[in-house]
């Protein structure tokens, strides 16, 4: 099992190779998305109220996840779905990915992406696509109207190795708040009961990632895979988080 320190002084070696290739910048409100760039995107619901009311609500959210990272347009941005289960729809195939998206969570009134641009304006259509389409289907089911979320969607570029490193645990730590919120004070007493609860909840990409097989096809997972380790290295990454959270090394891309 990879050490802390070997993991790191692994990614800082692959980061600097992926940064210098793409030549990032901190994004300004002049600037675009650049091919390649890694961002942590965040959104919340309106007066922070729910987004996701019901399993059936974050089903379809993950599904747009899928079907939205798509170049060719979006037919179903309305309430009606094709019936076909969700397993079937996130098989079928897309003409051309948006993004790679490299994990993500979903809370009650917040979702949580790390993504990955992968063709010009990428992040951006893919964001309105997914904005769009889950807010008309939420104001449809529910005989609502008006913005579901707090504006347009908050992004920061994770151009600093340290926030690459954590990112991804924070993120998929955000469920720790249904269960135990002093977690984020480092005093938990049973962080492997912890982290199986987080292992067993359905809305992140934290159980593909410790090859529990839940929404595969959402996420591409080996560029994360290949920096962090594998399920048995993410595991022992993510105990170590629960022990000691180090938000010191995600506060300015936390977003929240």
């Amino acid at each position: 099992m990879q050490s802390l320190n070997a993991i790191a002084t692994e990614l800082v070696y692959l980061l600097k190779s992926h940064f210098n290739r793409c030549s990032l910048k901190y994004m300004t409100s002049s600037q675009q998305f650049n091919n390649d760039s890694i961002w942590h995107i965040y959104n919340r619901g309106v007066e922070r109220k729910d987004v996701f009311l019901q399993t059936a609500d974050y089903l379809r959210f993950i599904l747009n996840l899928y079907e939205f990272n798509d170049s060719a347009p979006a037919l179903n941005l309305g309430y009606h779905l094709d019936k076909s289960p969700i397993e079937v729809r996130l098989q079928y195939p897309r003409k051309e990915q948006l993004v790679d998206i490299l994990a993500f969570c979903l809370m009650p009134n917040h979702y949580h992406l790390m993504v990955q641009q992968r063709v010009e304006n990428g992040i951006t259509m893919f964001m309105r696509k997914l904005g769009t389409g889950y807010t008309n289907y939420f104001n449809t089911k529910n005989d609502r109207v008006g913005p579901l979320f707090q504006g347009k969607f908050k992004s920061v570029l994770i151009e600093r190795e340290a926030h690459f490193i954590h990112l991804p645990h924070y993120i998929h730590l955000n469920p720790l708040d249904l269960k135990d919120p002093e977690w984020r004070n480092g005093t938990v007493k049973n962080p492997e009961k912890l982290l199986a609860s987080l292992a067993s909840y359905r809305w992140s990409s934290l159980p593909d990632y410790l090859n529990t097989p839940n929404f595969p096809t959402v996420t591409n997972r080996k560029f994360l895979t290949e920096c962090i380790g594998r399920s048995h290295d993410f595991q022992s990454a993510m105990q170590d988080w629960i022990r000691t959270p180090n938000f010191d090394f995600v506060q300015k891309v936390t977003l929240e």
